[in-house]
């Protein structure tokens, strides 16, 4: 990587810093000074040590790598204009008039290439397949002011990757040794939709970079660059989303799992042995300086689950119940259950050490047992639970509720969720949506809220705050 002109780069760097902080990164003037000392020690060489010293001294959180990479690469581009070297003679030949590349017999070519590097699992081949493709496949020329010539959009319409997904698991399939034929095949299944996902990944970068170099990278990061995946809203994940929120929540709830623990065991002590408090006051003249308490009694506590699965908080519910997964190993007893307008208990998907990629497709599939007609009803779900699981809870029970408490305008019941909340220890509601919202339409976070402690948890960051709170 080519050292660019002093005043250039200086200039790139304050709107590299401006765009991390416009994404929900936090970024103090010491640590933006770190940055400029750290780089003048390692020089710009090697892009990939920039990158790494700049996530070093201006990252807090391994969470938001996934945005500072994707600014990075906006700000400081690998690659300029079709990132190769030319157009071969056969790419020249099959040329049209106007120049576009793009043609039945191009894209098989590609298609066959594509699946080959899939395959194989180079990602150097694979950048450059995917800035080959966004060149050929995914170039929008003669659009109007103001629109991009790049998308890559219609780079994926057009080339599909995800339809390459069996000839992947076939040659997967082909390399791999002797096994379990199903294990083997549900191994390379996963192992094809994440090389297909982390392609996918590669387009959009690209094309990004390209609609950079057209409009200038301040207005990509205006617009196209999502927040930090701990800032990212839940309820607006997308599928590339998920799967990073997935891999940051699961070690978050084990992390917080264990301080939960600890903190309980550390803040209290067992009651007052009165006895053994007496009998040591007599070396005193029966002045009690020592005081005696009981051993302290394993700690229980049950934790039962109620989570909406309708399809406006279904990204949100996915993760709140992999995070509820993760604190299995603190309760002794827990029990999940999942509702639309009934209910259906899903605790044995919830199953210690079981794949959470496998747990979280039985979840989806379980969600048709939780609907009679499709629409969100909270009164009848709370109805259905003390008709049917009232022996769920107890005194020792901590009753957890996650949904947006949007109920289409139905009964609210909230007799009987107050008859649930008064049965149970404590009792929690993490509504996804932000506090400007409840009461608004048919929500009736405002009615609920008074009878359970309603919590807003649109992100990763709200729910561990909301589990360092419960910690004290």
């Amino acid at each position: 990587m080519p050292a660019p002109e002093t005043s250039g780069l200086l200039d790139r760097h304050l709107s590299f810093i401006e765009a991390l902080r416009g994404a929900g990164l936090s970024v103090s003037l010491a640590e933006d000074l770190d940055s400029v000392a750290a780089l003048g020690a390692v020089g710009w060489s090697d892009r990939g040590h920039v990158r790494d010293v700049l996530a070093a001294t201006l990252l807090k959180r391994q969470a938001q790598r996934t945005t500072f990479d994707a600014l990075f690469d906006v700000y400081f581009p690998a690659l300029v204009g079709d990132g190769v070297a030319g157009r071969t003679t056969d790419e020249a030949a099959s040329a049209d008039e106007s120049g576009v590349r793009d043609n039945a017999a191009a894209l098989q070519a590609f298609r066959d290439e594509l699946a080959q590097a899939l395959e194989g699992g180079d990602d150097q081949q694979l950048r450059r397949l995917a800035a080959q493709m966004v060149g050929t496949f995914g170039a929008m020329p003669g659009r109007g002011p103001g629109m991009s010539s790049w998308s890559a959009y219609t780079a994926l319409q057009r080339v599909a990757p995800q339809e390459l997904i069996d000839r992947i698991v076939a040659g997967l399939l082909g390399e791999s040794g002797d096994g379990d034929g199903e294990v083997r095949l549900a191994d390379a299944r996963r192992l094809a939709n994440r090389r297909v996902g982390a392609f996918t990944t590669m387009v959009e970068d690209d094309a990004r970079r390209r609609i950079a170099e057209e409009k200038g990278p301040d207005h990509v990061a205006d617009v196209a660059i999502r927040p930090s995946i701990d800032k990212l809203a839940f309820t607006a994940a997308r599928r590339s989303d998920l799967e990073e929120m997935r891999r940051q929540i699961f070690p978050l709830a084990r992390r917080l799992a264990t301080r939960l623990t600890k903190e309980h065991h550390a803040h209290r002590r067992g009651s007052l042995d009165f006895r053994r408090t007496v009998r040591a006051s007599i070396a005193t003249g029966g002045v009690p300086l020592t005081t005696h308490h009981r051993p302290k009694r394993p700690h229980r506590t049950d934790l039962v689950v109620l989570c909406d699965v309708s399809g406006s908080v279904a990204n949100f519910a996915q993760f709140t119940l992999l995070f509820v997964f993760a604190l299995r190993e603190v309760f002794q007893s827990m029990r999940a259950f999942t509702f639309i307008d009934h209910v259906h208990e899903v605790t044995e998907h919830l199953e210690p050490g079981a794949d959470p990629v496998e747990v979280l497709e039985k979840l989806a599939a379980a969600t048709s047992y939780a609907a009679l007609w499709g629409r969100t009803n909270y009164g009848r779900a709370f109805t259905k639970f003390e008709q049917e699981h009232a022996d769920a809870l107890g005194p020792k029970t901590t009753l957890l509720i996650l949904g947006d408490a949007r109920s289409n305008y139905s009964d609210l019941e909230d007799a009987t969720l107050r008859r649930l909340a008064g049965s149970v220890k404590r009792s929690y509601w993490l509504n996804p949506e932000p506090v400007s919202s409840w009461g608004a339409g048919d929500s009736a976070a405002k009615t609920y809220r008074e009878i359970v402690s309603m919590i807003e948890c649109r992100n990763l960051t709200q729910l561990e705050e909301f589990i360092h709170e419960l910690a004290h």
